[in-house]
């Protein structure tokens, strides 16, 4: 392992330093004073020179900026942090880079609302217009789409000051000259030269297909947003008509009969099987449907009949698609039934009943089409009310409707069974911590219905580098796209034209059109390792730090962000884009909900950090295990700002008081000094163990317990032998195991608690705690091999006698006349090599009885004299 200068390993004796002690130590401030440090002397800067075996690179999630962070997202930056010190400690030059994802509908809703104003793409751009003192969001004023992007921008920035912000309060030890935003221009760049390629290899297609839309947005939506919800409605009993019999189905959504394209029933409904291959006539509007069979449809469900519209309903495209049906869509990208009369309607009857349809919502026309099915006599019975699991955009609040529009797609293994197994075999190189969350990846590649849709109806986001040539009539051809070089990227078709063409042609007969989308904003996020590492721009750096070590994020956006970097990655470099997918849990509330706005529930980070500090937060953080939800009570922060108060109180008493600052193992020569250093090593060995395998939870718990024995235990032992006479080798092994243990506990704690941590350091050492090795066994020598149970021994009467103390109800510093300790032989060896000690704190003045005993338990009963006089 290769460190750099300052990070060296600790095994060579360290002569005394003169400790610079604070009268008072405390937490207040350490934020702002360290963190502008570390700023100055930029502390976390990655070494580009170092050979890729000696970078370790992390894929940090880019947080949302136009929205809000809660304790949550805290948490979880805070997992990655953890692993990027340890890294750093263990010699490696690490590679960390922070992200803003600015871009997408969230930005666009913020700068709507924030400054009363709407994207109009007709509109053409005004270089002179200024957003309204006073914006009203109810209603905003329509501006070009050039306009509206630059307020996008300047917004965003705004927002990304106050991440970054909280980011380094938090003290995340990011290389902030590695940023990057998933809008700006290197990101256009990359995104649209991996889109071109993708085209190139026929991995991206254009097609006119069955799509879910969010009304609302007006967008597309892929499989991966969106997210099931109960959603009031009811079951109509409707009949169909085979000649003079009935056929009843029962459908939630009546105001689709007008779209029917089909009945379907199970091919083994016995109920139905001299139906199929027949036709009946729908009610109200009388078009003859056929009767089809296909295995999706429910025998239980229901009627065990369906009817198959276009669209309904996942269900719908995959009976259209296998069953051959047409395509009769009624529903447009407003939400509304079409306003003119579909062919397939323009019968006298369907027409006029259709009037009463046109141009009505979908509840609207649920309502008259249920009126018209009274009216008919068709409706048997009155709806029954019920909840249904509709489809929803994740951001929305409207069900999904399925609409036939022109989008982009990359293929996923949606629809390739070769790519699908490609995209498990790629899943199953990456070691995934824990290592369950493997199935959540393998169950949703597995359950993927279809490619994966990349475009959006939206305005600020990273355009397709595409523009469509028009013919003699003006129409585009789709199937021959204009496309630039890749050294002119990026480029924006909306202002800018295609080579042979120029601007004044755009929009007429025989000129072109640009592609009006925009990417998702997972296409661009897709591709993180390629934006942050410089790929094609920088090979160098790409070299180094690609394919990278971890990735980290919440197991939510496996099916999302993880999974589209693995197909991007796949693509364009045959690999997995890292080596390690480390997955966090929810941070839930008390009620194990998890934190979101809509539910009240969230907590603000900044209002937890102002008021028990980083280091406390970042302990709560580390005490959340990855992969597994964790209850948020604020009440455990208290616990964490304890410890980083006990760090800087016990460093002040080594260092000021007994001013114990020789590190030097070798001068630790009597045997419960010995048997601290002992039990030391076996702490260093069981924490790093712990950290290599990303269980920082373990490596917290195993250094914290050892702290608290270290505090409890040894430093009251052994504190009146520490003052003693200077030169004397009793006192100065006191005082280097003090000096030596707690060199090592401050960077044990590190990680977690960087700011006590490195305030404790600059009292006494050079440079920051954050550059120095990981401790090892190795730098407290001999002593290393020396049995930590000579202390558990100690520990145990010194706990005996003051339990026989306070049971008296007495103060600690009442004599003991007589005590009599029973224990094993070892037990009682090893209190014999610190009887001293333990007369000196427990102020046992009298005889000390060592009885062997077959049981291990040592038992301490102490008589005790009359307490000392109050001062």
């Amino acid at each position: 392992m290769t460190h750099s200068p300052e990070n060296t390993a600790s095994s060579e004796t360290k002569a005394p330093a003169a400790a610079v002690v604070p009268d008072r130590a405390a937490l207040e401030g350490l934020e702002a004073k360290w963190s502008a440090q570390w700023k100055a002397d930029d502390t976390y800067a990655f070494d580009r020179t170092r050979p890729r075996s000696e970078v370790y690179s992390i894929d940090t999630p880019p947080p949302t900026v136009s929205g809000s962070l809660h304790v949550g997202h805290v948490f979880s930056y805070t997992h990655t942090d953890l692993v990027a010190r340890f890294q750093r400690m263990q010699g490696k030059s690490v590679f960390y880079p922070m992200g803003w994802d600015d871009n997408g509908l969230p930005t666009e809703r913020r700068v709507q609302n924030y400054y009363g104003v709407r994207c109009d793409p007709s509109l053409p751009y005004d270089p002179e217009f200024t957003p309204p003192e006073k914006p009203d969001p109810k209603r905003q004023i329509p501006i070009s789409r050039p306009n509206f992007v630059e307020l996008c921008e300047r917004l965003v920035e705004e927002d990304e000051k106050v991440f970054e912000d909280l980011w380094r309060t938090l003290g995340l030890s990011v290389d902030w000259k590695q940023h990057y935003t998933t809008i700006g221009p290197k990101a256009q760049k990359v995104s649209q030269r991996a889109f071109l390629r993708n085209l190139a290899r026929g991995e991206a297609y254009l097609q006119e297909a069955p799509t879910l839309w969010d009304v609302t947005f007006q967008t597309a939506v892929a499989q991966a947003e969106l997210e099931a919800r109960e959603y009031a409605g009811a079951y109509h009993r409707v009949a169909f008509h085979a000649g003079d019999q009935p056929v009843y189905i029962e459908t939630t959504r009546p105001e689709l009969i007008p779209s029917v394209v089909a009945l379907v029933a199970h091919p083994d409904d016995e109920r139905y099987q001299p139906l199929f291959g027949t036709t009946v006539t729908s009610p109200v509007f009388g078009v003859e449907i056929p009767v089809l069979a296909h295995s999706l449809a429910e025998p239980d469900k229901g009627a065990g009949i369906a009817m198959s519209c276009t669209f309904g309903d996942l269900t719908d495209v995959t009976w259209w698609r296998e069953l051959q049906l047409p395509v009769r869509t009624l529903i447009g990208r407003d939400g509304r039934l079409s306003r003119e009369t579909p062919e397939w309607l323009s019968g006298e009857r369907a027409a006029a009943a259709y009037e009463e349809l046109k141009g009505k919502t979908a509840f609207g026309a649920r309502e008259a089409m249920v009126a018209l099915l009274r009216e008919s006599g068709d409706l048997d019975g009155e709806p029954t009310p019920t909840q249904r699991m509709a489809n929803f955009y994740e951001k929305g609040d409207k069900p999904l409707e399925i609409v036939a529009t022109r989008q982009w797609y990359i293929t996923n293994g949606g629809r390739d069974p070769r790519l699908r197994a490609e995209m498990l075999e790629r899943g199953a190189e990456v070691e995934w911590v824990p290592s369950h969350m493997k199935h959540r990846y393998d169950n949703w590649v597995r359950g993927l219905n279809g490619d994966w849709l990349v475009s959006r109806q939206r305005f600020f986001g990273i355009p397709f580098p595409v523009w469509y040539a028009l013919d003699g009539e003006g129409e585009p051809d789709y199937q021959h796209p204009l496309l630039p070089p890749e050294d002119e990227l990026p480029i924006d078709p909306s202002t800018q034209a295609p080579s042979g063409y120029s601007e004044d042609q755009r929009g007429k007969a025989g000129g072109f059109i640009g592609d009006p989308d925009v990417m998702d904003t997972w296409a661009t996020s897709s591709l993180t390792p390629h934006i942050a590492g410089g790929w094609e721009e920088d090979p160098d750096l790409f070299e180094r730090v690609f394919p990278m070590d971890l990735c980290t994020n919440a197991h939510d956006i496996i099916r999302t962000w993880l999974f589209s970097r693995i197909v991007r990655a796949h693509f364009e470099n045959h690999t997995a884009p890292w080596s390690h997918a480390v997955i966090s849990g929810f941070i839930v509330d008390p009620d194990r909900k998890k934190m979101s706005k809509s539910k009240g529930n969230v907590v603000v980070p900044t209002e937890v950090l102002d008021k028990y500090g980083a280091d406390a937060v970042r302990w709560r953080a580390a005490m959340a295990r990855p992969g597994l939800d964790s209850p948020f009570d604020e009440t455990q922060m208290k616990v964490g700002r304890r410890l980083a108060m006990k760090v800087l109180n016990v460093s002040k008493f080594v260092l000021g008081s007994v001013q114990a600052t020789r590190v030097d193992p070798t001068l630790v020569t009597e045997p419960v000094d010995r048997a601290l250093l002992g039990k030391l090593a076996r702490t260093v060995d069981e924490a790093t163990r712990a950290f290599a395998s990303y269980d920082y939870t373990t490596a917290l718990e195993q250094a914290e317990k050892f702290f608290w024995d270290f505090c409890d235990d040894y430093v009251e032992l052994v504190k009146e032998r520490a003052y003693g006479d200077e030169g004397s080798a009793a006192t100065e092994s006191a005082r280097a195991a003090l000096a030596t243990a707690l060199h090592v506990q401050l960077r044990l704690f590190a990680p977690f608690l960087p700011y006590a941590t490195e305030e404790v350091w600059s009292w006494w050492q050079q440079g920051s705690v954050h550059l120095q090795a990981w401790p090892t066994t190795h730098e407290l020598g001999e002593a290393a091999s020396a049995d930590p149970e000579v202390l558990d021994a100690v520990a145990a009467v010194l706990a005996g006698v003051r339990g026989a103390k306070s049971t008296a109800k007495v103060g600690m510093r009442t004599p003991v006349e007589h005590a009599t300790i029973t224990g094993s032989a070892a037990a009682l060896d090893a209190i014999r090599t610190a009887e001293s000690d333990l007369r000196a704190v427990g102020s046992i003045t009298g005889e000390l009885e060592l009885v062997p005993a077959a049981d291990s338990e040592i038992v301490v009963d102490a008589v005790l004299g009359e307490p000392p006089p109050k001062r």
